[in-house]
């Protein structure tokens, strides 16, 4: 039996960058925390990366926000973690697995983690980096890690076993919470939910598909060919 969305465990967080589209979703008690990052900021055309976040970051005081930071050494980039940090209660502070050299961030993520920085650990693809992750995550503050399962799925992978092994791991510190990352369909919320994944990220273009959850099949084949003949009589075809 297909779930309805009321019945999902996972917790929805929305990604993008586009104000008045968060807002919207802000509206919706099922979204239950939001996450950008500079790509998404850039193609929005963010030019004030403070006064974005310090503006988001009171506009949705009571769920959590991650926001990146975007330099490459790590002294800067702890800088950056704790400057961010200081700018509301709600802020998790999203740190890359390694920096553009491939050097890893786990020094970084252990110091922040004990100080209390909230942390969303960001672009992590394998088991191995969530082991060394949750190990640099122990006993520190709330934190979560964010798996980009949509990206094992393009190599032609099936980033199901890699995400409920990632689940387990997660498990078995306490504190911290898995995050599915950069789900390319709707059904990747019902796999992560099944697996027990605690969050998936989604952008506006698939929470919108929301409505669409245990839709007749049937019902749903013929508006697709009303669509087909409606477009074909709109352009006009002959034969």
């Amino acid at each position: 039996m297909l779930k309805s969305v009321q019945d999902l465990n996972i917790k929805i967080f929305a990604d993008g960058a586009d104000k008045s589209a968060i807002l919207e979703l802000y509206k919706n008690p099922r979204i239950q925390g939001f996450t950008t990052n500079p790509t998404l900021m850039r193609k929005a055309g963010i030019k004030d990366y403070a006064g974005f976040a310090k503006d988001l970051l009171r506009s949705i005081p009571d769920r959590p926000i991650s926001l990146e930071v975007f330099a490459d050494d790590f002294v800067d980039m702890e800088r950056q973690a704790r400057t961010i940090a200081s700018w509301g209660d709600n802020a998790y502070v999203k740190i890359p697995v390694t920096n553009t050299r491939r050097e890893r961030s786990l020094d970084l993520i252990c110091r922040l983690a004990n100080a209390g920085v909230k942390l969303n650990v960001t672009a992590l693809l394998t088991l191995e980096q969530v082991r060394e992750v949750a190990g640099a995550l122990a006993g520190g503050a709330p934190s979560c890690v964010s798996v980009f399962a949509g990206r094992i799925a393009d190599t032609g992978r099936d980033p199901v076993p890699i995400m409920a092994a990632a689940v387990e791991l997660l498990n078995a510190y306490g504190g911290m919470e898995l995050i599915w990352a950069s789900p390319r369909e709707l059904l990747n919320i019902f796999q992560a939910d099944t697996i027990g994944c605690h969050i998936i990220t989604a952008t506006p273009d698939i929470l919108k598909k929301l409505a669409l959850v245990g839709r007749d099949l049937d019902d749903y084949s013929l508006e697709t060919v009303r669509m087909f003949y409606d477009d074909a009589a709109q352009s006009g075809f002959t034969l």
